[in-house]
């Protein structure tokens, strides 16, 4: 068996790694201290089951009741067409900006622009709602921690306090994985790699915990028991919100791809590992959810979620040790989606392709990260949580339109690269250790139409106007039509940003051309 020859220092000039990036146009500014698992945690805590499951079961459970839960194996399955693609990416176009980079480099920059813009806009959103769920865990670990309205006051996210406090929990946690984010990546992977291990842990004694106390058997799921009323296939399909807000950002490893050591090896392997891991886990987590709670009739589940079957069936003491892991896996979610954002934000402004990309695409020589990128990530993801402040029925709307953003995004790289591939155009070659890049083979075509049929599906059941989920007054109809309003608006503006570029660049933006004193350059692609 061959040995690799010894690498040099990870992101130092001449090293495999930068030499490699340099082939795009690109110079080695961020560091590379991300190693394998730190790559996979990036993903991993940016699904974050523990939060993201915790933070909307009871949603899922009032809409579509025991049954609810076949809409993760679905949901699991189409993300799993659309990892694949990614994966064959991420080996080809190890570039941070991942979405914006592939898209551009499949469909040409206009069109790369747009689904970068989207994907910024989607992350941030996803950065407040991750935020929030702050308030679905800590409150119940210690009265304390609900300041607004003090000890007594109503918790839920849903009611006036509730509300409240969570856009100051919210705020306090972005104020930390902001200055974290500023201080460097080496940073941000350790606390992230703690984060999973601890989540990981915190999963398995919350399965244990659950089908150890089980109240009945899991075929309840084959039933329709605690649904909401109306037709139920509509019901089915709104409570499906859940299992698509928890099963993205796998592709966060692929934005780490400049900081990731031998990146075209590592990262699609990670990006499909987090998914898998996620998906298995939380798919067991909802069963034993089910299976434990006290009842499925009598709105408990629906209204207190798997924190209400925890302290009912464990008890105060074991019931707050494991929301204790829930909290932590809150913050490094918070965290990982935020480097995430910023990452995508400075790919973008170092093409001088973003508002403020001057400074936004700086790189701190000091800590070796886009400090303005993360900054900004943070700056709006706190404005959005403001909204909540006195309007707490915007939570539920503000979390299907993030997810809906990010299906748009990710459309904008399947569709493209289902184009290329029918045209035999998806570039080829080898890893960091001399072995074929990822490929699906004969089997691309079929999953990448899967895939993008997938998407288009769930991207219309998302954005659907439904009032039960975007207007919870019950008469305000721009709340139930604000998915629409806001992709219309975030299209807009960007329509206007992107003629501002390119009136700034005389045309397309091209790839690389702000990292090089040759003005215009080619851009180069995958070597052969």
């Amino acid at each position: 068996m061959s040995v690799p020859a010894p690498r040099a220092r990870p992101g130092a000039a001449g090293s495999p790694d930068s030499s490699d990036l340099g082939r795009f146009g690109y110079g080695q500014q961020l560091r590379r201290d991300v190693g394998p698992f730190a790559s996979f945690a990036a993903g991993f805590s940016f699904v974050s089951i523990l939060t993201t499951v915790f933070q909307l079961f009871g949603l899922g459970f009032s809409f579509g009741g025991a049954g609810f839960f076949w809409t993760w194996p679905l949901v699991f399955a189409g993300q799993l067409l659309v990892a694949l693609c990614f994966a064959e990416l991420a080996a080809r176009y190890p570039i941070s900006g991942a979405v914006f980079q592939w898209s551009s480099r499949l469909a040409g920059t206009d069109i790369g622009w747009f689904t970068g813009w989207v994907m910024v806009i989607g992350q941030v959103l996803t950065v407040a709602t991750a935020a929030i769920a702050l308030q679905a865990v800590v409150p119940a670990i210690w009265s304390g921690f609900q300041l607004v309205g003090g000890a007594g006051a109503d918790s839920s996210p849903l009611s006036a306090t509730g509300a409240q406090n969570a856009v100051v929990l919210g705020s306090a946690l972005l104020v930390l994985t902001t200055v974290v984010n500023a201080i460097g990546v080496r940073l941000m992977a350790v606390i992230t790699s703690v984060g999973v291990v601890v989540e990981i842990v915190g999963v398995i004694a919350l399965i244990v915990a659950l089908f150890s106390h089980a109240e009945r058997s899991p075929a309840v799921v084959m039933t329709t028991r605690g649904a909401g009323e109306g037709n139920y296939l509509f019901l089915w399909l709104a409570s499906s919100l859940m299992a698509a807000y928890v099963m993205v950002g796998f592709d966060s490893a692929g934005e780490l791809a400049e900081e990731t050591r031998a990146p075209r090896a590592t990262t699609p392997r990670t990006i499909l590992r987090a998914l898998i891991a996620s998906g298995v886990g939380g798919a067991l987590i909802l069963v034993g959810g089910v299976v434990a709670a006290p009842s499925l009739l009598d709105g408990e589940l629906a209204a207190g979620g798997l924190a209400h079957v925890l302290t009912a069936r464990l008890g105060d003491v074991g019931g707050r040790l494991l929301l204790a892991t829930v909290a932590i896996a809150v913050v490094v979610c918070t965290l990982a989606v935020q480097t995430s954002g910023s990452r995508m934000v400075y790919s973008m402004a170092r093409e001088r392709a973003f508002p403020f990309a001057s400074a936004l695409g700086r790189v701190s020589a000091r800590t070796g990260t886009p400090i303005g990128a993360a900054v900004l990530v943070g700056l709006g993801a706190a404005l959005t949580l403001a909204v909540n402040w006195k309007q707490s029925a915007v939570f539920t709307a503000l979390t299907s339109l993030c997810i809906a953003l990010l299906y748009l995004a990710y459309l904008g790289v399947t569709l493209p690269l289902l184009v290329r591939r029918l045209r035999g155009q998806l570039p080829d070659g080898v890893d960091e250790f001399g072995r074929p890049l990822f490929s699906l083979g004969r089997w691309g075509v079929p999953v990448n139409v899967l895939a993008v049929l997938y998407q288009v599906v769930m991207v219309v059941n998302l954005a659907w106007p439904r009032a039960s989920v975007y207007d919870l007054t019950g008469g305000t109809w721009w709340l139930q039509y604000s998915a629409l309003l806001f992709i219309a608006a975030t299209l807009l503006v960007g329509a206007l940003c992107h003629s501002r570029n390119r009136a700034r660049h005389g045309g397309p933006i091209v790839l690389g051309a702000a990292q090089t004193s040759t003005p215009n350059p080619a851009p180069v692609e995958e070597p052969a």
